[in-house]
């Protein structure tokens, strides 16, 4: 998990508000105290952390409140939001004109990841039908060449380079043209590192990128720096008008919240980060669902929207019941036919940002079952449909017969029903014990 420590504590912070009966000013400022240490933790700077919580204070304390929308849910929207915000709110791809050849220059000073991101870019994009190529232009790093090479051989991609020639930006040159020949689309350009020598690193980058004229420089940087990866990006910017960043390591490091409000902080847009050492372990960097990934919820702005979209009719009694694992064959039918107006059940678990994973056949019940099931309900006495332990051999049979389907479909009904119960209250186990199973309400939910 990215960042996983500065998730928990913020989402550890903000389950304070499932369970709180009065939100009130007094819990609304021991959340935002919650979220500066967790903050501060991270190695975001002291004067950010202010201001995100300040923001967050401010508006979470807003009696203006949106249309159907409780107090929790504003807090949550708020904190995610604001999060987003200084994350850099928007996400910014690479612009890749299919069918000509667009020339990415990739930067960094030494240990950044920068070769190893470069053939995972070339591999990500080679995936989604981007003819992508790599050159080594480092001439400075001994076995640069031979990794850069295993790594575009690994992803079965074009790979120029010159172990005998020394001048960087012949090597640029040559390899652009020899890309350029053979269709390349993404053509990813490595240069040499420096340790912390950035005056250098930026004067080989000018030089390079006044002989190829590339369509964007990229600079790679560590996360496990810190504050201090804003240093860096600081320069970058400060040294060319074009430029973006990615930042690699945000695995297993305390200080990926420090460098990714860093780099955020200096305006250039951050486009991938790097989540392992895996070759698919890379995403293109989304403020918006990386703040609610951090918060254990992957998506609820979008869910809420669904379920507004939807016009779903919460029937707060029955989702009492189904969250505590205590429900009837009736309840579990309605709210399986409201679900299905937001699609499958799989999916809303998964923009929720629970984790579990669904048995295929509960995630597959909307899709092709519910009729079948409702008729077989409907052969069913209000006592069976109450308590279905009652419906054992006899039953089935005399329930199979009335509704036309077979004594099968009827079991079916009730392994789903079953397998749904014990669902629930294995979620229902993980929230108390404090997981990262938060439940957040939905518009007409309940509280949790």
């Amino acid at each position: 998990m990215v960042l996983e420590g500065l998730g928990k504590s913020l989402n550890s912070a903000l389950k304070k508000l499932f369970g709180a009966s009065v939100i009130d000013e007094e819990l609304i400022k021991e959340l935002v105290k919650d979220i500066q240490r967790a903050l501060l933790v991270a190695d975001v700077d002291v004067s950010l952390v202010m201001a995100i919580t300040q923001r967050v204070e401010e508006n979470a304390l807003d009696e203006n409140l949106p249309r159907g929308i409780s107090r929790r849910e504003h807090i949550i929207k708020v904190v995610w939001d604001t999060l987003a915000y200084f994350l850099g709110e928007k996400v910014v791809p690479f612009t890749i004109k299919p069918g000509k050849p667009n020339l990415v220059m990739m930067i960094g000073i030494q240990g950044s990841g920068k070769t190893t991101t470069i053939g995972k870019l070339a591999r990500y994009y080679q995936k989604r039908g981007i003819k992508s190529g790599v050159i080594c232009a480092d001439n400075f790093r001994p076995g640069a060449y031979s990794q850069l090479k295993q790594l575009a051989e690994r992803s079965n991609v074009p790979f120029y380079g010159d172990e005998d020639e020394k001048d960087a930006v012949k090597l640029a040159k040559k390899g652009f043209k020899e890309m350029k020949n053979k269709g390349v689309e993404l053509i990813l350009l490595d240069t040499s590192g420096r340790h912390r020598e950035e005056t250098s690193l930026i004067k080989e980058m000018k030089d390079i990128s006044k002989a190829v004229k590339p369509q964007e420089i990229v600079l790679v940087i560590d996360g496990t720096l810190g504050q201090q990866a804003g240093v860096q990006a600081g320069a970058f910017r400060k040294a060319t008008e074009i430029g973006s960043i990615i930042v690699t390591k945000l695995d297993g490091s305390a200080k990926g919240g420090g460098a990714l409000s860093a780099v955020s902080a200096t305006g250039a847009p951050i486009k991938f980060i790097g989540t392992g050492e895996g070759m698919d372990a890379i995403e293109p960097f989304n403020p918006t669902k990386f703040a609610g990934r951090l918060l254990g919820m992957s998506d609820i702005r979008g869910l809420v929207d669904k379920v507004k979209e939807a016009q779903i009719e919460i029937d707060e009694d029955a989702t009492m019941r189904i969250m505590k694992g205590k429900f009837t064959l009736t309840d579990m039918m309605s709210q399986l036919k409201q679900l299905k107006k937001m699609g499958p059940l799989g999916k809303i678990m998964e923009m929720l940002g629970l984790q579990y994973k669904l048995p295929e056949d509960i995630a597959e019940v909307q899709e092709e079952n519910l009729k079948r099931f409702e008729v077989i309900m409907n052969s069913m006495t209000k006592e069976e449909l109450d308590d279905p332990k009652l419906i054992k051999s006899s039953r089935i049979k005399r329930v199979a017969k009335g509704s036309g389907t077979s004594v099968q479909d009827v079991r079916e009904l009730l392994k789903q029903y079953e397998n749904m119960k014990k669902m629930m209250k294995q979620m229902g186990k993980s929230r108390k014990r404090g997981g990262r199973g938060g439940f957040p309400n939905l518009p007409g939910m309940p509280g949790m």
